[in-house]
């Protein structure tokens, strides 16, 4: 039975319907059939909320339908799972039970049967040792019996149980039975139990065994006349009787009449002629918790309303109160508390001041976050990578000469990330974010970057595989349409439509000339639109052409990138994705700039030129089109699931380490506890007070002034020293030598005689210092041991929190959201090492994106929060005295983002502080924000330093003067995207591979370096001016060649056939083992490798 709102769900009854054509709705669920579709409706929006709760499993915000299924399915598992013999039992116990919590009645019966077993029930008994199995065949229990001794014998039972092994049967008694631990659970009776009983909504009822289920086993369903409802609903009637008997001035009602007084019913403590008295109970009175004064005005009070209305001997009704007494005021409008002379007389009116409505409660924090009060500060000013910024920026020059758009801000971080968190199935080197960006600015023609090149031979190696492989789409592409279809289609279509035949001519009225002049213009509009539509049908671009004898995806599998090969690849790509009406419009508009209808004769050479000087923007298009499409491939889902299962590994190991690290505590309290009952016997004495310390040859007491006695004897000698022409090894006179030494020899004397002295002073000490006991020493080298183990769970709960981190690759984690619904997102939060993959060719650099990237909210969040209907804003002014708007403006500083299109970024450290001190904790979303941003402050202040460090952040002004002067340049906002280094480096010169299979990068400086001590050359070349270098092209695919043998854009070199010989190889696995023996220990690096 499913339960809403813990009661179980009414089903309405079946209305009487007279006309058998009626038309009716039917749920077959519940069997309920309604007239109405709108109650027909109304019953499903019910039914399809979700707020029921299943009675067997108990979870809840279930629809009906999912807890009614859920209800069934757990049903069907109880009924098998619980053991039939002890159905029957369990029931017969529940049945009129009275204990309100499920919880404590589950506990009772457990408790009861664990160790109580029934014939049928398949048991487990140990004979000599030996662990049979068998069912219990019939069961004799004996009652406690009285012992000679006074002592009270526990009953038992003794059982017989047929063995299935010996085909037997044997007698055994409580300690050589029991049933498997799993058959028999608190969870499997707790289930049987709520599938099996039901409970009326009232205090007290008993729980009832079903109908059905009762008639099965043949139990009483007859409910006690005490359990029923009725009778204990008229039981405490009857008990709310006696109490209001019981009470003094209950029974008697006295008349406002004077005359109809003596027909009132005497009170219980008066005597009434009619009848005998009830006397009233006796007893004790209640602690009070009230005052002495308070008690003392109640029972004045209460004695006045005794007597009548008589006033107090205390007060003086025509002079007012005695003095000291109390003036006790009669109740309005009861005229029989005064004297008789006083009665006619009207009370005068009583006033009294109307209470104050009371303060509204505090609000709870936290709450929504525009309702919280503006403290006036205001939040750090945002930078931005576009040209196009959404707000007016004073005296700001835009970075990388305003080449990049602000709908170039999201795909590139899209990319990027997505790169970085794959780079292992791409086969790439993670590289920062800076480097990307300016990679896609900067190749060309006369610039090619590496990066550039392998970024997107790498993701198109992954859309199809090679031939080897087998050479399979791994996409799914919408198929081209035949050209020789489409001609057939053309000619059936002209063949189809006739021609105008000749009409005979007529002679010319107004009507007909009107009507051919009608004609006329019809004719002409529609050859209008006819050009118009053939304009736009036309081919904007020639992809058709250039492609028309190439098999993109043949030149795909053979991996033909060199020379123009993978760019050529990208239009045939681009061309038939074209065909998909999603991507339409942005296909197109890339094959417009790619081939453009301008290049007369597009081939492979035009299309490499025509990407070479393709605009940024266009490149982030092109590369986040593919990007998109390798979510759809084997190796990336297999990635992710991999990740998925070892994040599952993961958290279990974390569960016991959390577990030992549990127990260690406790371990370590319980010593503690031991260590604080033996530390008064093991307390050392108090330390003597130490000596004045002595300092010179005598021991003199000075003040730390140290007295240089051959000095002191040299300038006695005539305070000059004699020149010596024999010096010795280290350049000291001999005369001086020789003096040093007598010096030094009675200084070593002296220092052995304080060190023996001070050996026997400790030791003296140590004599009269107590032995701690070997039991408070064995106390504490065990509290070091649980500390140490405590430190070492610890550490690796550490490191299983940074590996599941680092697996979690499906999706880019947000820190969180502010006021006004911003997001804010930090890339290394998930998938991807802090500073990228640490045998990567840049991770000198020590970060991967180093920046804080805040999103605008989306359209649906905007609407309904920011540029709110005009009633709600009016609302909020009348609250806050200001829009939500002028508030965003005001309080974001002049530096806001607008939809979720649009992009900013906070680059230093200063200003991680600044956000977090202008979060609100006190709001719901940015009190999560601020959390997640202070657990990681450390970590992207240090990717904001590294980065700083890496791209020229942090030179002086002076050293960039000089590098403008040299020709370098930078941005403002991301200012060492574009900065240069101030030596002169040169793009890093692959060498061959070596046995360890990664290249070697070397530099003109560091060759110079090295031949700093070689001076014989007689001639020096002069350095010639060379163009100013770039971090991007330091960037070299390690990954790549130590995987594969090469990079992604080149051919695999031919396959050696000559063997290694003997030497070599043991070389080569030497050098394996010591890398094995260096390799990190984190299981980030395990993992890292075994992908």
């Amino acid at each position: 039975m499913v339960l809403f709102k813990r009661k179980p769900v009414q089903f309405i009854t079946v209305p009487n319907i007279e006309d058998d054509n009626q038309e009716v709705w039917h749920i077959p669920q519940t069997g309920e059939i309604f007239v109405t579709y709108e109650e027909y409706l109304n019953r499903m929006d019910f039914y399809n909320q979700k707020r029921f709760i299943c009675t067997i499993t108990g979870h809840s915000g279930l629809t009906f339908f999912e807890a009614l299924s859920s209800e069934t399915a757990g049903a069907a598992e109880v009924e098998q799972a619980f053991p039939e013999a002890l159905k029957g039992p369990v029931l017969r116990r529940v049945q009129f039970q009275t204990v309100s919590r499920i919880d404590t009645l589950v506990d009772q019966i457990y408790d009861e049967f664990k160790n109580d077993y029934y014939p049928g029930e398949t048991v487990t008994v140990s004979i000599d040792g030996e662990k049979l199995h068998g069912v219990v065949r019939d069961k004799t229990r004996f009652g406690g019996t009285v012992l000679p001794d006074g002592s009270t014998a526990p009953p038992y039972s003794r059982y017989f149980v047929s063995l299935k092994e010996r085909q037997e049967e044997v007698p055994v008694n409580d300690s050589q039975i029991f049933r498997d631990r799993k058959v028999f659970t608190k969870s499997v009776l707790r289930s049987f139990i709520k599938k099996t009983v039901t409970r009326e909504a009232w205090n007290g009822a008993p729980w009832l065994v079903k109908t059905d289920i009762a008639e099965r086993y043949h139990i009483d369903t007859r409910i006690p006349p005490h359990l029923r409802y009725d009778n204990k609903l008229l039981e405490r009637k009857q008990m709310q009787a006696q109490k209001r008997m019981s009470q003094p001035g209950s029974v008697g009602i006295e008349h406002h009449n004077s005359h109809t007084s003596h027909t009132a019913p005497a009170s219980p403590g008066q005597f009434s002629p009619t009848g005998p008295v009830r006397l009233p109970e006796l007893k004790p009175a209640p602690k009070s918790h009230k005052s002495k004064a308070q008690q003392a005005a109640q029972a004045a009070a209460q004695e006045a309303r005794q007597n009548g209305g008589v006033v107090s001997r205390k007060q003086n009704l025509f002079n007012g109160p005695e003095p000291g007494g109390f003036m006790h005021l009669p109740l309005p409008g009861n005229p029989f508390q005064f004297p008789l002379s006083y009665r006619s007389h009207t009370l005068p009116p009583i006033y009294s001041a109307p209470e104050p409505p009371p303060p509204p409660p505090p609000p709870k924090y936290p709450i929504e976050d525009l309702q919280v009060e503006s403290r006036g500060l205001v939040r750090p000013q945002l930078k931005y990578l576009c040209a196009d910024p959404p707000v007016e920026l004073e005296n700001v020059k835009p970075p990388f000469d305003g080449k990049i758009l602000m709908r170039s801000v999201g795909p590139l971080l899209e990319t990027w990330d997505t790169l970085n968190v794959y780079c292992e199935i791409f086969k790439l080197d993670s590289f920062t974010f800076d480097d990307f960006v300016e990679a896609m600015q900067l190749a060309s023609d006369d610039m090619p970057v590496q990066l550039f090149n392998e970024i997107h031979c790498a993701v198109l190696k992954i859309l199809v595989s090679s031939e080897a492989e087998g050479g399979k789409v791994q996409i799914q592409l919408p198929e081209l349409e035949d050209e020789d279809e489409e001609e057939e289609d053309g000619e059936d279509s002209a063949a189809a439509t006739p021609e105008p035949e000749s009409l005979p001519t007529a002679r010319a009225t107004r009507s007909s000339l009107a009507k051919l002049e009608a004609e006329r213009l019809a004719a002409e509009a529609a050859a209008a639109e006819r050009e118009m539509q053939e304009a736009e049908d036309a081919p904007k671009h020639r992809a058709e052409e250039v492609l028309k004898d190439y098999d993109w995806i043949e030149h795909l599998r053979k991996r033909d990138f060199k020379d123009g090969g993978w760019e050529l690849i990208m239009v045939g790509l681009l061309h038939q994705l074209s065909k998909n009406d999603r991507l339409n419009a942005s296909c197109e508009e890339l094959l417009e700039q790619l081939v453009p209808v301008e290049d007369e004769e597009p081939n492979r050479e035009t299309v490499r030129a025509r990407y070479a000087s393709l605009d940024v923007n266009y490149r982030v298009q092109a590369l986040q089109v593919i990007c998109m499409l390798t979510a759809e491939t084997k190796a990336i889902r297999g990635y992710m699931e991999d990740c998925s299962e070892q994040m599952t590994a993961y958290r279990k190991e974390k569960i016991e380490w959390q577990r030992k690290r549990k127990q260690a505590v406790e371990d370590l309290k319980n010593l503690n506890d031991q260590r604080k009952i033996l530390l008064p016997d093991n307390l050392p004495p108090s330390p003597p007070l130490e000596p004045t310390k002595t300092n010179g040859i005598n021991g003199a007491h000075t003040n730390g002034d140290v007295k240089m006695a051959d000095v002191d004897e040299i300038s006695l000698t005539g305070g000059e020293i004699p020149d010596s022409d024999v010096e010795d090894g280290d350049g000291t006179p001999a005369g001086l030598r020789n003096l040093r030494r007598g010096n030094d020899r009675a200084a070593e004397r002296k220092r052995k005689e304080e060190e023996k002295k001070q050996r026997a002073e400790a030791a003296a000490a140590a004599a009269k210092v107590p032995k701690q006991s070997k039991a408070f020493l064995k106390v504490l080298k065990d509290i070091q041991k649980k500390e140490d183990e405590i430190a070492e769970c610890e550490k690796e709960i550490a490191i299983i929190d940074n590996d599941l981190r680092e697996a979690d690759c499906p999706r880019t984690r947000v820190l969180g959201k502010d006021r006004f619904w911003n997001r804010y997102y930090w890339f290394e939060r998930n998938g991807m090492p802090y500073g990228g993959l640490p045998d990567s060719s840049t991770a000198h650099a020590g970060y991967a994106n180093g920046c804080i990237w805040v999103q605008g909210p989306d359209e649906l969040e905007r609407e309904g929060y920011i540029d709110m209907k005009e009633e709600w804003q009016n609302e909020y002014v009348a609250k806050f005295g200001i829009t939500v708007p002028e508030r965003k403006k005001r309080e974001e500083g002049g530096t806001s983002v607008f939809k979720a299109t649009q992009w900013g970024f906070y680059e230093r450290a200063e200003d991680v502080d600044k956000l977090l001190e202008w979060l609100d904790p006190r709001g719901q979303n940015e009190i999560k924000l601020r959390k997640e941003i202070v657990n990681y402050r450390d970590r992207i202040q240090k990717g904001m330093e590294n980065r700083k460090t890496y791209v020229g952040l942090d030179k002086p002004l002076e050293e960039e003067k000089k590098e403008g002067e040299n020709g370098a340049t930078g941005g403002d906002s991301m200012e060492g995207v574009e900065a240069t280094t101030p030596a002169v480096v040169e793009e890093p010169v692959l060498q061959p591979p070596t046995k360890g299979g990664r290249g070697k990068r070397s530099t003109r400086g560091n060759n110079n370096n090295n031949n700093n001590n070689s001076r014989s050359a007689t001639t020096t070349k002069q350095a010639t001016p060379e163009p100013p270098a770039y971090r991007c092209l330091a960037w070299v695919n390690t990954t790549a060649i130590e995987e594969i043998g090469h990079l992604h854009g080149e051919e695999p070199p031919p396959a050696r056939n000559r063997k290694q010989s003997k030497k070599k190889q043991e070389a080569a696995a030497a050098k394996e083992e010591v890398e094995v023996a260096v390799a990190p220990t984190t299981r980030s690096g395990k993992k890292k490798g075994a992908k």
